[in-house]
């Protein structure tokens, strides 16, 4: 998975300023912010150093930048989304299609959010509020809260830092999976974690951690 993500992130970092490559209705920016607004239809939506900013109800291809914030507002629907430097938040009710990837930011999906493809970063948070990932859930070093509600397959993995990615050591990521989610598929967890799962939530096999039950709406 390092691998992979540093070669999302060179690529995005290298291919975002060509413009050249821009297609019909593509929005592409190097410095600032790139906006689509509410119920507009545009193509791959992406900026260098700037945040992407996705209006309610807009439909777009991609959306991505090197240094900045994807956000999504309400019932977006959206193929990808990315960033190398920043967090991606996606409102309540979206659909992205394909998968959802960050270096160093946060992932939020809200209530009723749709991902067909793969949530994962390498640093930050990654929480779901009553979302559905069918593509898995993947970091190094993030916390993840799979929220009340939720459902994921294609399991979860926490892998161990090295290479690029590896500053020495750090706290052990804290997972967690609230009442009444569901996580299909395994567990898999490749460093040392927390892992707390609630009495009604249903999980797969959890390899290289023990679970800990709560009851209650969190531990």
């Amino acid at each position: 998975m390092r691998r992979h993500h540093l070669a999302f992130a060179l690529a995005l970092a290298f291919t975002l300023p060509l413009a050249a490559r821009a297609g019909d209705g593509d929005i592409d920016k190097v410095n600032g912010t790139a906006r689509v607004e509410a119920g507009q239809h545009a193509g791959d939506v992406s900026t260098v150093n700037g945040a992407v900013r996705i209006g309610d109800r807009a439909v777009v291809r991609k959306a991505s930048t090197v240094n900045g914030s994807v956000e999504l507002g309400e019932r977006v629907q959206a193929d990808e989304l990315g960033s190398v430097n920043g967090g991606v938040t996606v409102g309540a009710g979206s659909q992205v299609h394909g998968k959802i990837e960050t270096v160093n930011g946060a992932i939020r999906l809200a209530q009723g959010t749709d991902v067909a493809g793969r949530v994962s970063n390498v640093n930050g948070s990654i929480q779901l509020d009553a979302a559905h990932v069918a593509g898995g859930l993947g970091t190094v070093g993030g916390d993840i809260t799979v929220g009340a509600g939720s459902r994921v397959e294609g399991g979860i993995l926490v892998d161990r830092p090295g290479g690029w990615f590896h500053w020495g050591e750090s706290r052990p990521p804290h997972i967690v999976i609230g009442p009444h989610a569901v996580v299909q598929g395994t567990l898999e967890f490749r460093r040392e974690v927390v892992l707390e799962v609630s009495d009604s939530a249903q999980i797969g096999p959890v390899k290289g951690a023990t679970p800990v039950r709560f009851g209650g709406a969190q531990p």
